[in-house]
């Protein structure tokens, strides 16, 4: 049993001060006091948080970062986003994947986040063919966590249409072909190679309802029990407006509506971006116990929406953050745009606030650390006895941290702006960051400058 002292921390409840946590040797949490002794623990230096999970990755676009941002058609928007991204994912190999993932798990980690969902739609050959192996792709994800330290979800994702009504494949789409047979294979190898280590697990991931028929959901939704209980079900949904229409075209109903009326989803899903729903979408998604993925600086980048914040929580509902094309890898500006976004829509200040605390800052790290450790199938995401010790340590020393205590350190994370205010990371029990610095960080980076100098020349 290893016992860590804090002057400060954020439990459950809010800010304490002289928190004594227990861990016990499987990496969890044995047990938390505040108002404590320091006696026997080993001090930690600087405030304690919940670790965040980012709870949908697209690993490979972080090598795409800055290679949109020109504008090549008048009407530049989602979709002519999406042709740059199948030109790109068409020359990647498993190794630059990888090793793009593995430089990607590194960088989450320094800046606080502790698990990731790797939304994982890229099966097969760049000639459409599967893999010898067909979860080689699946695979190298998984190593790339092992090997950051980072507890990792693989979302083994089913793409069989390019649209609405069956609609064949694009020729560019040829490396997401999958079947609901297919993906929990690729699912069932990536449990098999995890082994018995809690760090690890799956789930499976419906791309869209454009991509996926009901009947194809249906029977991934079923074949998910082979891979264990309340295995997590992540969707995309309703991010595009045009994905409305064409939804409305085909169904008469709008995407999170269908899936409201005909998924019965529950606390098992997660539905990403859920931008563009109607007041009784959004209250339907509130009570019905799903997680709501939200992407803010990916959303922002793609020119998505806004995702109606407020009266979401209001009703209830429970979110996560993302990185998706990972723009960022930092959880305090996803939660900062979090807030600006509504800010903006609403003309207002200070709104997602909550009966534990009238600070932004702390609502939102409580809030999303919870709702993202769920959505992932995680036993984390919370300073509390029985939980994951997935914990992040603030600089104390870091000049935006100067003289803060309580909420006032959460908001100086969210909304300083500052970089450098993780110093320590904990995963399941195991330091993995210490004084914001990764042990295999400058190999990776190596790896990667290499990965996407070969990617940019071809």
């Amino acid at each position: 049993m290893k016992s860590y002292f804090a002057s400060e921390a954020l439990l459950p409840e809010g800010w304490k001060r002289d928190v004594r946590i227990a861990l016990d040797d499987a990496g969890d949490i044995a047990s938390v006091e505040h108002g404590a002794s320091s006696s026997g623990a080993q001090p930690l230096a600087g405030p304690l948080l919940p670790g965040m999970a980012n709870l949908h990755s697209h690993a490979f676009q972080r090598a795409m970062a800055g290679l949109t941002e020109t504008r090549g058609d008048p009407h530049d928007d989602f979709w002519t986003w999406r042709e740059l991204m199948y030109r790109f994912v068409a020359r990647l190999t498993p190794e630059q994947a990888q090793a793009i993932a593995r430089f990607l798990y590194i960088e989450m980690l320094r800046n606080g986040y502790t698990a990731v969902g790797e939304f994982h739609y890229v099966h097969n050959a760049s000639d459409g063919a599967p893999y010898a192996e067909p979860a080689e792709l699946a695979l190298r994800h998984l190593e790339a966590a092992r090997a950051a330290g980072i507890a990792f979800t693989c979302l083994a994702s089913l793409y069989a249409h390019s649209n609405f009504g069956r609609r064949s494949l694009l020729p560019r789409q040829k490396r997401f072909r999958s079947d609901p047979a297919a993906i929990l294979r690729i699912a069932e190898a990536v449990k098999r190679a995890a082994g018995e280590n809690p760090q690890f697990s799956v789930g499976v991931a419906p791309h869209s309802l454009r991509a996926v028929d009901p009947a194809e959901l249906a029977e991934l939704v079923e074949g998910s029990a082979r891979l264990g209980e309340n295995v997590p079900i992540h969707i995309h949904a309703a991010e595009q407006q045009k994905e409305v229409e064409d939804c409305l075209a085909w169904s008469v109903k709008r995407p999170v509506e269908w899936l409201l009326e005909s998924a019965e989803i529950d606390g098992r899903w997660c539905v990403v971006h859920a931008t563009h729903m109607t007041p009784g979408e959004t209250r339907g998604l509130a009570a019905s116990g799903a997680v709501a993925g939200l992407c803010p600086t990916t959303e922002g980048n793609l020119g998505d929406g806004v995702f109606p914040l407020l009266d979401y929580r209001a009703a209830g509902g429970r979110f996560g953050i993302g990185g998706d094309s990972h723009v960022s890898r930092d959880p305090a500006e996803e939660l900062r745009l979090l807030e600006y976004v509504q800010r903006l829509a609403h003309r207002r200040r200070n709104l997602n606030v909550g009966e534990r605390s009238a600070a932004v800052g702390t609502t939102l790290w409580l809030e999303a650390a919870a709702g993202g450790a769920h959505a992932l199938g995680r036993r984390a995401g919370a300073i509390e006895a029985g939980r994951r010790a997935d914990l992040v340590v603030l600089d104390a020393g870091n000049p935006d941290l100067a003289a803060h205590s309580g909420d006032g350190i959460a908001n100086a994370l969210v909304f300083s702006g500052a970089s450098g205010l993780v110093r320590d990371v904990m995963v399941g029990g195991k330091w993995v960051v210490r004084k914001g610095r990764h042990p295999l960080a400058q190999e990776a980076v190596a790896a990667y400058r290499l990965a996407v100098a070969a990617l940019i020349a071809q």
